[in-house]
């Protein structure tokens, strides 16, 4: 299938998780001001969204107990949209001192992960869900709602997508923007994606919809690419694919924000940021949290980035008279 007809560009959207969803799974916490640094050296690239951050119980999520004061310190830019992760009443409270541009909520299509994980039922989560939403409308606030396990779960196994449709229209008809489909330990598989992507734009033809994909079984950008083909335009990724989920043991993170960029780019899409921008904040994300990412094509640098010829070349052509 053809992503863009010849004359015709297809504009997707890049939307990089790696200073919620990332680092909330590194063991050293990131210190405040490098996290205000480095959001601002994101909104310099382009990118259209940035998950800044969780406004999570600090004794849950450690690593983002700064939540607050990021919000507050970064220099918002024009053009790019700042979500926070509200996991509660609670959550949204704190995170209005300094409002931003979306709420992301989260809840799990399997019940199993979502007692694992949120420690509640999913019809629980629903209601409070609701409830944040209530909330949300009153501020004025977008809501985005992320469906984890959307293509599978580690302990249930496949997840159904009726489900998975249906817990969307729920939200949805309560007044969401938008939902994300989430492979949260990268159990999706391309002619999966497709389907579900498929179905979820024919059932809701007015709704955002986006994609995050985790690159667990070396699938995410193969997903990616099946989604774009599906009609989707949004994707959630991580800079240099940090990440991981304490559910896939090993598991590395979204599919890599560069990565993706350069795989949209060479479709012929348009992605409104800046590779080699990108490529330089990868570059000091491995630096920030001290270990090396991985990303592909901070190690092996974009399709066309050529290298000099080797010495000996010139001398086995200056040998055979070639030019």
């Amino acid at each position: 299938m053809m992503v863009a007809s010849a004359g015709a560009v297809r504009r997707v959207f890049l939307q990089d998780v790696a200073m919620r969803d990332g680092l909330q799974a590194e063991g050293v916490f990131v210190p405040t001001d490098d996290k205000v640094a480095f959001v601002d050296a994101l909104s310099a690239t382009g990118l259209a969204k940035i998950e800044v951050t969780s406004f999570t119980s600090p004794r849950a999520i450690p690593m983002l107990a700064d939540a607050d004061e990021v919000m507050r310190r970064i220099a918002r830019v024009p053009g790019v949209e700042y979500t926070v992760l509200v996991p509660n009443v609670r959550g949204v409270e704190r995170a209005l001192a300094a409002p931003p541009d979306e709420f992301n909520l989260v809840m799990s299509c399997s019940e199993t992960h979502n007692l694992a994980n949120l420690r509640m039922t999913r019809e629980r989560s629903v209601v409070q869900l609701l409830e944040v939403m209530r909330l949300s409308a009153e501020a004025r606030v977008p809501v985005n709602v992320s469906l984890s396990c959307s293509f599978g779960c580690p302990m249930e196994g496949d997840v159904p997508s009726g489900e998975v449709l249906d817990f969307a229209e729920t939200f949805i008809d309560a007044g969401a923007r938008g939902v994300t489909l989430c492979d949260t330990t990268g159990m999706a598989y391309p002619s999966q994606v497709a389907v579900l992507c498929t179905d979820y734009r024919r059932r809701f033809p007015g709704a955002m919809l986006t994609l995050h994909v985790h690159n667990t079984r070396g699938m995410g950008l193969a997903n990616a690419l099946a989604a774009l083909q599906a009609g989707v335009d949004r994707f959630d990724a991580s800079l240099g694919g940090l990440g991981g989920c304490p559910y896939a043991p090993g598991a590395t993170g979204n599919v890599c924000t560069e990565d993706l960029a350069h795989m949209l780019l060479l479709e012929g899409c348009s992605i409104g940021a800046d590779l080699p921008a990108l490529l330089d904040c990868a570059r000091r994300l491995g630096a920030l949290v001290g270990h090396e990412l991985p990303g592909q094509l901070v190690k092996a640098g974009r399709r066309l980035d050529l290298h000099p010829v080797p010495p000996s070349v010139a001398q086995s052509r200056a040998r055979a008279g070639a030019p």
